[in-house]
């Protein structure tokens, strides 16, 4: 599960460093805000005290260029030879020092140690990490100035330094069917002398990190990015790519310069023989924000039964969902016209959910029976739901193109077996590629891997919220595949978690009463269910904005659902 709760000593410091061509690329732990590197990039101050010049020395391994040179220039001329930049990249919450018994005049050695937040991996990936380091750093005079005469391999910053000097960028792959492309989210330096050919040397070395099992690319592995020349993005390696192939390499590399605010049209040479000048018009079909600003159909459950709900009223969906009376949770996919539905049955020792899956011509299927079954959530066509029996076996449905039929196989959650808490909530992401489940309170995201024909496994999970603690009771994806986490907590009812855990937020409290124990969120709106009634925000509220009564669910108990 990847929870980090140890204490790190200088024997054996963490390690997980980042690169991006040419660089090494730590990220910030909160949303980016432009600001000035540090003025301590620039070296040490002659007559500089040793616990000021150390504090100079973090702020300046902020910079990775030319192996972190600025930071080097803070070591004696032996450390400066030896130290191992790339080994560690860790990000702590703060930095504190305390001075070691036994200073002289010439030496002193200091007790560094922080908190733990997160760590950088290959092609600028973040991890979240939670835990106690400890490490400790000594310093002498060299020519009459002191500097860094012994610390561990590695790097290690404050977050501050890193919500300074880095950004967060996408990269864009394929899901495995090859439909939607997929967000890979990077941290990138500010001081990159070319930001898109930096993005484009990234894009292809391939996916990195826990989202490798999950994405596939149309980059082939003996192909190469040779730069821009005359205005041109050049590339080899690339000529024997097929059209449909080239036009899908064409996409991943269309939405990773336009997201990052790169200007169009894109001019690219492949293998010296086929130039063209690409824009997102080209790729269009593969527009990752597609859904931006579409209106999605809202639903509520209450007592028991589905509602459809527009501007002033809420109307019972047709069908048996409709006047059920014993629905526990529902989803709705829109895009294949199928309502799934868990039903409650009997009472006491004798109470069943039995999931239940109705078509727009009103036919209804029993598909699964447990003693519980968590919310269904679908696949993005509709052809494919997944579900948690007894709060730990993973049951994906899947609907036959052929056949028709309906077949079940057990999700293979492995890792997720390795903790004892139950699994509350699961749901899946926009494009499948990501799940994001509850266990214990706690907020976890995984990978969708394909071992085989037909075969599910969920790998790389990760803790992304450690702050919020064990107070998590409902979440759901946004469409950027930020997370929306509905607590228990009365000081933060509501939080944005970036799906990598490099950031967390709290959303306007205002009239929100904990607990939140529903979640959904269109492209333009967030919909939570807290102690009193159904409430909605606009997502692009800031700062104090109040959420506001749904008006078709006024004076009803209810949960909202937004259909895909």
């Amino acid at each position: 599960m990847r929870r980090l709760g140890v204490v790190v000593v200088a024997a054996s410091i963490l390690a997980a460093c980042t690169t991006v061509p040419g660089d090494s690329s730590p990220q910030a732990l909160r949303s980016f805000t432009p600001a000035q590197t540090s003025t301590a990039a620039a070296g040490p101050v002659a007559g500089r005290e040793p616990d000021l010049l150390l504090r100079d020395f973090f702020a300046a391994s902020a910079v990775p260029t030319q192996r972190h040179q600025s930071a080097r220039a803070f070591l004696t001329k032996r450390m400066g030879e030896e130290w191992d930049d790339q080994s560690t990249t860790m990000i702590l919450d703060r930095i504190d020092l305390n001075a070691k018994p036994g200073a002289s005049n010439d030496a002193i050695s200091y007790v560094v140690r922080g908190t733990v937040v997160g760590s950088l991996g290959t092609g600028g990936v973040y991890r979240p990490d939670h835990g106690d380091y400890e490490t400790v750093i000594e310093l002498r005079r060299e020519e009459g100035e002191w500097r860094i005469s012994g610390l561990p391999a590695g790097v290690i910053m404050e977050r501050a330094e890193m919500r300074k000097n880095y950004q967060p960028y996408h990269l864009f792959f394929f899901d495995p069917t090859e439909k939607f492309l997929v967000r890979d989210r990077r941290w990138v330096y500010n001081g990159q002398a070319s930001l898109d050919t930096a993005l484009i040397s990234l894009l292809m070395e391939g996916p990195q990190g826990p989202l490798a099992q999950g994405v596939v690319t149309k980059v082939p592995k003996d192909s190469a990015f040779t730069g821009k020349h005359e205005g041109k993005y050049t590339f080899t390696g690339l000529g024997e790519l097929d059209e449909e192939a080239r036009h899908r390499f064409t996409a991943q590399l269309t939405w990773t310069l336009a997201s990052a605010g790169v200007n169009a049209p894109y001019s690219v040479d492949f293998d010296g023989s086929q130039e063209t000048d690409l824009s997102v018009e080209d790729v269009a079909e593969f527009n990752p924000n597609a859904d931006d600003g579409a209106i999605a159909p809202l639903y509520a459950l209450s007592s028991g039964s589905l509602y459809t709900v527009d501007s002033s009223r809420a109307a019972p969906v047709a069908g048996k969902f409709g006047s059920s009376g014993s629905i526990e949770s529902a989803d709705v996919s829109s895009s294949a016209g199928v309502t799934a539905a868990v039903i409650a049955r009997g009472e006491g020792e004798d109470r069943k959910s039995t999931l239940e899956l109705s078509r727009q011509d009103g036919q209804v299927s029993e598909v699964l029976q447990a003693r519980s079954l968590s919310r269904p959530t679908f696949e993005h066509d509709g052809t494919a739901l997944w579900t948690v029996s007894d709060g730990k076996q993973v049951v994906r449905v899947a609907r036959s193109t052929t056949t028709g039929e309906l077949a079940q196989i057990e999700v293979d959650t492995t890792e997720l077996d390795q903790s004892e808490e139950p699994i509350s909530v699961l749901r899946l992401s926009r494009t499948g590629v990501r799940v994001a489940v509850i266990m214990g309170g706690r907020v976890y995201v995984g990978t969708v891997a394909r071992p085989a024909a037909g075969e599910r496994k969920i790998v790389d999970v990760i803790e992304v919220a450690p702050t919020i603690g064990d107070t998590a009771l409902t979440l759901d994806w946004q469409q950027d595949d930020s997370l929306l986490v509905g607590t228990a907590s009365s000081e933060a009812p509501v939080w944005r978690v970036e799906v990598d855990g490099s950031a967390l937020s709290s959303l306007p409290t205002g009239n929100v009463t904990a607990p939140v124990v529903a979640i959904a969120a269109s492209s333009n709106t967030i919909y939570i269910t807290d102690s009193r009634a159904v409430l909605r925000l606009p997502t692009s509220a800031e700062g104090s904005a109040f959420w506001r009564e749904v008006p078709a669910l006024q004076g009803t108990r209810a949960a909202p659902v937004v259909a895909d």
